[in-house]
């Protein structure tokens, strides 16, 4: 298998699920929210009355689940429990107890080993947090995005328009600043800058322009 893997790394709401879609439009490769795997498993737990943070309960939940991977409008879908998961995945609840879901080291391995069994559909275009340190670390193409703190504030507010209506834009920075801090100390593939990737500040930059960057850099190399 010959597919390969754009990685774009970064904190949330820092324009990385934009981004990758248009880059993977244009470059006609799979577009894969690596954090949606993460969200699933913390829906599946809330849904089936697993504490969060009882690893042991989640390593069982994570090791008896099955998402069903297929492509979909130019993305990699999943179905979980015969449910195929959306916005449902954005809504604070489980924005609140996905961190403890995305530090647990067994989890990360079953959900790795998901993304790659990806690779069997196609070329990717990958967005998460460890994406090129840990999920793909030989991947040739790596970048990290980046934007301040109240922009990716900004525009996580503006992407929960519907789904959590009483939270202000200063509840929504709060909860992304615990998130970013427990995602940077966790043990196991914590939130970092690959060596060898292209660090992007999107702050100022428009989705076109960013986009348009990274496959710039990619398209005369694939």
């Amino acid at each position: 298998m010959n597919n390969e893997v754009v990685a774009i790394d970064g904190p949330s709401a820092s324009g990385k699920s934009t981004v990758a879609r248009r880059v993977a439009g244009a470059l006609e490769w799979l577009y894969v929210d690596s954090g949606a795997l993460y969200r699933a498993v913390a829906w599946k737990a809330l849904k089936d009355g697993v504490d969060t943070q009882d690893s042991d309960a989640l390593e069982a939940l994570a090791a008896a689940t099955r998402p069903e991977f297929f492509v979909c409008e130019g993305a990699v879908r999943f179905r979980l429990d015969g449910v195929m998961l959306d916005r449902e995945l954005r809504a604070e609840e489980i924005n609140r107890n996905v961190s403890p879901v995305a530090a647990n080291p067994t989890v990360r391995g079953h959900v790795t080993q998901w993304l790659h069994d990806m690779l069997a559909l196609g070329n990717l275009v990958m967005e998460g947090r460890d994406i090129g340190t840990a999920v793909f670390p030989a991947a040739r193409f790596k970048f990290y995005l980046d934007a301040s703190p109240e922009e990716r504030a900004r525009r996580r507010h503006a992407e929960m328009a519907g789904v959590e209506e009483d939270m202000s834009v200063g509840d929504v920075h709060a909860s992304l600043n615990r998130r970013d801090t427990i995602d940077s100390r966790r043990m196991t593939a914590p939130l970092a800058v690959a060596e060898d990737a292209t660090i992007v500040d999107s702050t100022k930059m428009d989705i076109t322009e960013v986009a348009k960057f990274i496959v710039e850099r990619v398209e005369p190399n694939r």
